[in-house]
């Protein structure tokens, strides 16, 4: 299913959500962003997602004709069909430099125009992903989940892709619609956020930046969007959240 949650002349912002088959796999959301003739296409997912993400994104872009690739870490669901995207296209996939010889695994050796020409590798502080006369943002959220992970921020949108920060578990065939109330929704992020992200110092450093762009919305890779209200109480939630190491104790470690 395609929402288009930001569209002016010449740049619009689309998610692609609940095209995983019912409890085949974890339900994760994609996104495109396109401005003027540029395109960049976010945490695209494995192969369980690739033909469905194609099917859906055609509508718009021309799969062959997509830009950029931005991947926010190394996770399956993230990176897992990236060998038919180099195969079967010319775009270029945006990574964290730590994950750059880890990528080329899933790819078969025997692929031809896979080389290190296809990647565009991103320090530990972020960058720029050009985008015609704009660009989209690489912001650092390392430690959240991954060691080397990325949130993208769209200037003309004002939309701040989170990648697993905000992620919220839903069940299949839920509507992709704005959280509208906080503390209903507090229990799909908890258990997650307290697993998998690594410390609170990593989330409060990492809201305390997202405070300073002002974003106009939060929209995860999995689940549902925030913005408003909604987005405040969760950057509040998340600066304040106790997770990761810790929470680990002595009973983890026992024989």
């Amino acid at each position: 299913m395609a929402t288009i949650l930001f569209e002016q002349p010449g740049h619009r912002c689309i998610a692609f959500s609940d095209l995983v088959r019912g409890d085949d796999g974890v339900q994760a959301n994609q996104f495109l962003i396109q401005h003027g003739e540029a395109s960049a296409l976010l945490d695209p997912g494995g192969a369980l997602l690739y033909n469905p993400l194609i099917l859906a994104i055609g509508e718009f872009v021309a799969p062959t004709d997509v830009t950029w690739l931005l991947c926010s870490h190394q996770d399956p669901d993230i990176i897992g069909s990236v060998d038919k995207w180099l195969l079967y296209t010319n775009t270029t996939v945006v990574c964290s430099k730590l994950w750059g010889r880890f990528v080329p695994h899933v790819v078969p050796g025997y692929l031809r125009n896979a080389g290190s020409d296809r990647y565009h590798l991103l320090p530990d502080e972020g960058g720029h992903i050009p985008m015609g006369d704009s660009s989209v943002r690489a912001l650092p959220a390392h430690f959240m989940h991954s060691v080397g992970n990325f949130s993208f921020y769209d200037p003309v949108s004002r939309m701040l892709f989170s990648g697993d920060v905000g992620a919220s578990m839903v069940p299949s065939r839920t509507p992709y619609a704005f959280v509208d109330d906080f503390d209903v929704h507090v229990p799909r992020m908890e258990g997650f956020h307290r697993r998998y992200m690594a410390s609170n110092r990593a989330t409060r450093l990492w809201a305390r930046m997202v405070r300073q762009l002002a974003p106009s919305m939060i929209v995860p890779q999995h689940g549902l969007p925030m913005r408003g209200e909604t987005m405040e109480r969760f950057l509040d939630w998340i600066e304040r959240l106790e997770c990761g190491v810790d929470l680990i104790g002595p009973e983890h470690y026992r024989l």
